[in-house]
């Protein structure tokens, strides 16, 4: 029987209390995949690149999860190198920013993200289509059971 792929979440996020909301969700919605923490475009970058350890593994499967507005390099520029790059161009791309701004989304679309989602308004939303892309891809770490609760 073939092994399936576990795909990694790669979270790229430079605000500390941003990032906690959503791994906290993420680990409430009872996902199992690894997650692996950036705080800037640069930072995924390196990882892409071989110039971070862990770096990324060619074969591996991965979901990025972008925030805009980070030092250095920013998601929209990230985003534009993951889509060029022919090793990368297939991982699925969410936005997931604080950018209400329409003129973002639109170069966001254009450039092959996933989903653009508006962070505070729709953590729970987030988790939900995190989920479905582990689970339509059939690399999810899967869902652990929940313990029963007995009925007092």
């Amino acid at each position: 029987m073939e092994k399936k792929r576990q795909l990694t979440i790669l979270f790229a996020e430079d605000n500390d209390g941003d990032a906690y909301l959503l791994e906290e969700r993420l680990k409430e919605s009872g996902l199992a995949n690894p997650v692996l923490r950036f705080k800037s475009g640069v930072e995924v970058w390196n990882f892409f690149s071989g110039k971070s350890e862990p770096c990324f593994e060619p074969g591996k499967a991965y979901l990025l999860v972008s925030d805009i507005h980070m030092p250095g390099m920013d998601g929209i520029e990230l985003l534009q190198r993951v889509k060029a790059d022919p090793r990368l161009k297939s991982i699925p791309v969410i936005m997931h920013t604080s950018s209400e701004d329409p003129a973002d989304k639109a170069v966001c679309r254009e450039l092959g993200c996933s989903e653009y989602l508006i962070k505070h308004e729709i953590f729970k939303e987030t988790v939900a289509l995190i989920k479905r892309r582990v689970f339509y891809t059939g690399e999810g770490g899967g869902v652990p059971e929940r313990p029963k609760r007995n009925a007092d």
